[in-house]
């Protein structure tokens, strides 16, 4: 009985407890330090955008460069057969061949040892040569037969053995500064009409030049139906006013008397003082020299 009755007291409600209760929140957890997130990389996504990238057509596949290899229409350019973009077409139309093989590859690589076939005949490449000739009078640019005054090839004979041409034309009565090199993309470069380079002329006229004459050319003016842009026109300081300084983009010295004519001006002598940056300096007249490495740099960035 008294067993039962124990046990009946244990079953029965648990008795309240004599802790205090307590309404305080509970401090929070402190976070459990993260290191930096890994980025997923989206596969799908990478493989779309490598799939968008199309290939050019005949572009020649990306390999590591070998020692003194050149492209083959610089090599063809080197050769003076053409310029490079006009290499760009014989190759196209499958007329260069490499050891005997059609090329059409836009970019193919020249190898030392490799012989190149254009239209026919083997080339051999040249190196590049860039002279700057200070030309004195009765020397022309004309490669007429027969023509009374000497060629200007004459004053540059024996600088090199590369077959070389003047950039531009000069006439017997015009002197200064000529360029030569057997690089037919520069040739081809200066004597486009869109040519960016200036020239400074040293103009003397048979009487002074009028004040309100030389605003006019400042101006600009109208030849034969093409319009002349001149950069700067002006009297020389200490000089008379019949020696002017021009300068114009125009690489045909033809221009340059052409423009004081208009006016009823007889030009007795031309003297070219400046070619796209270069000088006369320690270049005496009837002298040539080799334009250094940085000359050359300038001239293709021009």
């Amino acid at each position: 009985m008294n067993n039962k009755e124990g046990n009946n007291k244990k079953s029965g409600p648990r008795a309240a407890s004599s802790r205090p209760s307590s309404n305080k929140p509970k401090p929070a957890m402190q976070k459990r330090a993260q290191g930096p997130k890994k980025v997923k990389v989206n596969t799908k996504v990478a493989d779309i955008a490598t799939d968008k990238v199309e290939k050019k057509p005949n572009q020649a596949p990306k390999r590591p460069k070998v020692k003194d290899e050149i492209r083959l229409n610089k090599y063809i350019a080197n050769s003076g057969a053409c310029s490079r973009r006009d290499a760009d077409i014989y190759i196209q139309s499958g007329t260069v061949k490499v050891n005997g093989i059609p090329v059409t590859e836009m970019g193919y690589m020249v190898k030392p040892g490799d012989v190149v076939n254009f239209d026919g005949a083997t080339l051999t490449p040249e190196k590049k040569v860039y002279i700057l000739l200070n030309k004195p009078k009765n020397f022309t640019t004309a490669m007429d037969e027969g023509q009374e005054y000497r060629n200007v090839l004459e004053l540059v004979k024996g600088s090199t053995t590369a077959k070389i041409g003047a950039v531009g034309r000069m006439d017997k009565n015009t002197t200064g500064l000529l360029l030569f090199t057997n690089d037919t993309d520069m040739i081809r470069k200066f004597t486009l009409p869109s040519q960016k380079s200036s020239k400074i002329y040293q103009v003397s006229l048979d009487k002074n030049l009028k004040f309100e004459d030389l605003e006019k050319i400042n101006k600009g003016l109208t030849l034969d139906g093409h319009r002349v842009f001149v950069e700067d026109v002006s009297y020389i300081d200490g000089e008379a006013k019949s020696e002017i300084g021009l300068q114009l983009r125009s690489s045909n010295v033809k221009v340059v008397r052409n423009i004081f004519e208009h006016f009823s001006y007889d030009v007795l002598r031309i003297d070219r003082v400046s070619f796209a940056g270069l000088t006369k300096k320690n270049l005496p007249r009837g002298n040539w020299r080799l334009l250094t490495e940085q000359e050359i740099i300038n001239l293709k960035n021009v």
